[in-house]
């Protein structure tokens, strides 16, 4: 049998059991894909990450992310978490940290507090903003158990869109709206057959604007096909709401930022600091930011 350290952090919060768990091996050398796999359902996490030797010795990890039930390509509290994590335990860690994922490189700059305490994470999605699909808002409102006139669509209809990893991204009319969705497991198989483009995810951001701020959001992120009913902080569909926003923002040249609330109907509030940048016509590239807060260690013996 052999041994390997973890760490769990709560990602995206400065209180101790606020925010997103995620867990951590440092080295995961020798794991198997399925021990990976069993490990990652045994916490029971939204996600666990196992950190490698990266395939070019210029970066600095390799980094596979799996939720309870499969790998992920690439999923923003994971990275935000897991470069903290690293620079915690390091003696003298780097500013920035490069991770290999499956969706490409992944930047991340190490945040400190006014003592310069190492206090959480900032990172680049891998990707810049793809949007496919659309979807009904008869679907989208079935999924939420809301009805299809709680579903906004002055500014953009529900779509499919991604920086690494896709996402149903839809506006609720308030945030009153938002508070009363429930996920409809039934609802989301349907969905997920109908629009099989999404590899049976079916990944369900629903948003909704703050009263009197243009830049505070409500979230909430339902994925029940891939063992997450909830997620309390969501940073790649945060990345991925950014970006998109950014690029039906008016102006050739635009750099906006958003301070995304989640996590608060399930009593585990998350603040995710999201921004975006559109240059002419180019691509529109987002980072999300945010604080963690260690919480537990321990070895497992596999």
């Amino acid at each position: 049998m052999a041994s390997y350290d973890f760490v769990t952090v709560n990602v995206f919060t400065d209180e101790r059991f606020g925010g997103n768990p995620l867990a951590v091996l440092p080295d995961a050398t020798g794991l198997t894909d399925a021990q990976m796999q069993a490990i990652a359902a045994e916490f029971n996490l939204s996600e666990t990450t196992f950190v490698l030797p990266p395939d070019n010795p210029q970066h600095h990890a390799r980094v596979r992310i799996f939720s309870r039930k499969s790998e992920m390509p690439f999923a923003g509290h994971p990275n935000v978490g897991t470069g903290f994590v690293l620079a915690t335990i390091a003696g003298d860690p780097p500013e920035h940290y490069t991770f290999e994922e499956i969706a490409g490189l992944v930047r991340v700059h190490i945040l400190r507090d006014a003592n310069r305490q190492i206090s959480g994470a900032r990172i680049a999605a891998p990707r810049s903003l793809s949007i496919d699909i659309g979807i009904p808002v008869e679907v989208v409102a079935g999924c939420a158990s809301l009805s299809p006139d709680d579903i906004a669509t002055l500014s953009h209809t529900p779509l499919v869109a991604s920086v690494g990893t896709p996402f149903v991204l839809a506006e609720v009319a308030s945030v009153e709206a938002l508070s009363r969705a429930r996920p409809d497991l039934s609802a989301f198989r349907s969905a997920a057959d109908e629009f099989a483009g999404m590899d049976g995810r079916f990944a369900l951001y629903l948003y909704a604007w703050m009263p009197g701020d243009e830049r505070r959001i409500r979230a909430r992120m339902f994925a029940p096909l891939g063992g997450t009913p909830e997620d309390p902080a969501t940073g790649s569909a945060a990345a991925t709401l950014a970006a998109l926003l950014t690029s039906i923002a008016p102006g050739d040249n635009v750099d906006l930022s958003y301070a995304i609330e989640q996590g608060v109907e399930m009593g585990r509030p998350s603040l995710i600091l999201a921004s975006a940048v559109k240059t002419g016509e180019g691509p529109v590239s987002a980072s999300v930011a945010g604080s963690c807060v260690p919480v537990s260690r321990g070895t497992l013996v596999v």
